[in-house]
């Protein structure tokens, strides 16, 4: 038996409950299907925190910036609570794109100032700063924990029908729509839809390679951790460093990311260079020796922590070549993918994206074109 649908959402971490919430928002038929029950941990959008960082100098971005601010706080107030802690987010280091960043931040009319090091110490103490620092005062942190569940109920309470435990095996197009073969629980159901959004993060080259001819995405396990907070006096705004050129950089895998999360301590990790993985087929556990340079840079650039009391953190990025991400419609499937480790901040912004593409009303920047070439 095959049922037929309007609109499909596969995929109901970050992005698909964000479209799922835009679409419904529209009046719109949509059913969002997710292969995970509520709250799992086997993608990139689980956990209590992710930094608000605005620091982007490309207008694309900037202006996705200034409008997920705005939709950030209509989530909040619709959802009843607070997704966004502002705390501030500093970034630092050797970085040349700084003074770009912050013209373009108040073109947007985002805040955005510079502190010399000594000033930046003062603030912030647990931190250590060796030079100028970026402050951007409307940066913080997004709770993911708590904005999943606000997007899919307030979907749901337009009319969306949310299905956790709804695995997708299949999407083939036809000329009629697509396609879709899923496993209810096992049993297996067929559905005819008009169109489907596609957002399965580290599933969507498993999905749609046969489908699409997608730009290259690498899918990686990310192993940041939590360290224990050892300055009890100490505030934490959110934090990106850029390494310089010297060899007390030499260890480092890429720039760190971090931030506060209430309850669990300073988390930091480095950005994109965990190892390879089949998301069907992770470890969850954390690299030893990326492990070790992390604790290494948090005993020198952490004065704040205590760098031997760790939690490690698992979770996946789904990579591009340029980490510009994929939003495009091809046919009659809506694509959201490649978010590169930098996406959800954009959640509510990439929602709307999506939805505009489902219904025609609107298209993405080019920069997001699935036939774009993509070089680093």
């Amino acid at each position: 038996m095959t049922t037929h649908l309007d609109t499909v959402v596969v995929g109901g971490g970050a992005m698909g409950s964000a479209a799922a919430w835009a679409l419904a928002s529209r009046g719109r038929d949509v059913t969002l299907l997710e292969q995970f029950s509520p709250g799992h941990l086997n993608g990139a959008s689980h956990g209590a925190t992710r930094n608000f960082n605005p620091g982007y100098a490309d207008p694309e971005y900037v202006a996705m910036l200034a409008e997920a601010v705005r939709l950030w706080g209509e989530l909040e107030a619709d959802g009843g609570g607070q997704l966004l802690a502002r705390t501030g987010v500093v970034n630092h280091g050797t970085d040349p794109r700084l003074g770009d960043v912050r013209r373009a931040l108040h073109a947007a009319g985002l805040r955005a100032e510079f502190l010399d090091a000594a000033e930046a110490a003062e603030r912030w103490r647990g931190i250590r700063f060796d030079q100028q620092v970026l402050h951007m005062p409307d940066g913080g942190q997004l709770n993911p924990e708590a904005a999943l569940p606000v997007m899919q109920r307030l979907a749901a309470g337009r009319g969306a029908d949310v299905r956790h435990g709804v695995k997708v095996l299949d999407v083939a197009v036809q000329d009629s729509g697509v396609r879709l073969t899923v496993d209810d629980g096992g049993s297996t159901e067929v559905l005819a839809a008009r169109q489907a959004v596609v957002t399965a993060g580290a599933w969507t080259a498993k999905l749609l390679g046969a489908q699409v001819a997608l730009p290259r995405l690498t899918v990686t396990q990310e192993q940041p951790a939590h360290f224990a907070v050892a300055d009890e006096g100490a505030l934490w705004p959110g934090f990106n460093h850029i390494p310089g050129p010297g060899p007390e950089f030499a260890d480092w895998y890429s720039p760190v990311y971090g931030m506060q999360t209430p309850g669990e301590g300073i988390k930091a990790g480095w950005h994109g260079v965990g190892p390879v993985v089949d998301p069907d087929r992770r470890s969850f556990l954390p690299e030893p020796a990326q492990m070790a340079a992390l604790q290494r840079y948090a005993r020198t650039w952490l004065p704040g922590v205590d760098a031997d009391s760790l939690t490690p953190i698992s979770c996946t990025y789904t990579t591009t070549v340029d980490e510009n991400f994929i939003l495009d419609r091809i046919g009659p499937l809506v694509i959201g993918a490649g978010f590169s480790g930098h996406g959800f901040k954009f959640t509510p912004v990439v929602g709307r994206i999506l939805a505009d593409l489902a219904t025609g009303e609107g298209t993405a920047p080019d920069i997001f074109s699935v036939t774009r070439p993509r070089r680093r």
